[in-house]
C-alpha cells in the first residue's frame, strides 16, 4: 500500500468516525427533544438521559486517551463540556432540573461542529 493510499484510508476512517459521532449525537438530540415536546413515561425519560450520558462518557474516554489526535487544549475543552452534559443529564434524571433545552443546544453545537 502506498503512503498516499494509506492517507486516504486514514482520512476516510476519520470522516466515517465523525459521521457516526454526528449520528449518535443526532439520536441523543431527538430523544431530548421528545422529552421537551411530548408526554413521556419515566422509563422513556431515564432511557433518553442515560443514552446521552453514556454517549458523552464514551466521548470523554476517547478524548482522554493519549493517542487522540486532537490538540490537547481542544480535547480539554470538549471534556469539560462533556462533564457538564453528564452532570446536567443526571440532574434532570434525578428531577433536580427539568430544563433539557441547554442539553439540546450543547449537543447541537457539538454535532454541527463535527
Amino acid at each position: 500500500m502506498t503512503f498516499e493510499a494509506y492517507e486516504t484510508v486514514v482520512e476516510d476512517s476519520g470522516q466515517e468516525a465523525r459521521g457516526r459521532e454526528r449520528q449518535a449525537l443526532s439520536l441523543g438530540i431527538e430523544r431530548l427533544e421528545r422529552l421537551q415536546k411530548e408526554r413521556f413515561s419515566m422509563e422513556d425519560q431515564v432511557q433518553s438521559l442515560l443514552y446521552v450520558r453514556r454517549l458523552w462518557t464514551i466521548f470523554i474516554e476517547d478524548l482522554a486517551h493519549p493517542e487522540n489526535g486532537l490538540p490537547e487544549q481542544l480535547r480539554a475543552d470538549i471534556i469539560s463540556i462533556g462533564l457538564w452534559v453528564v452532570k446536567e443529564a443526571d440532574r434532570v434524571r434525578e428531577e433536580r432540573s427539568n430544563d433539557v433545552m441547554q442539553l439540546i443546544e450543547i449537543n447541537r453545537l457539538i454535532r454541527d461542529a463535527l
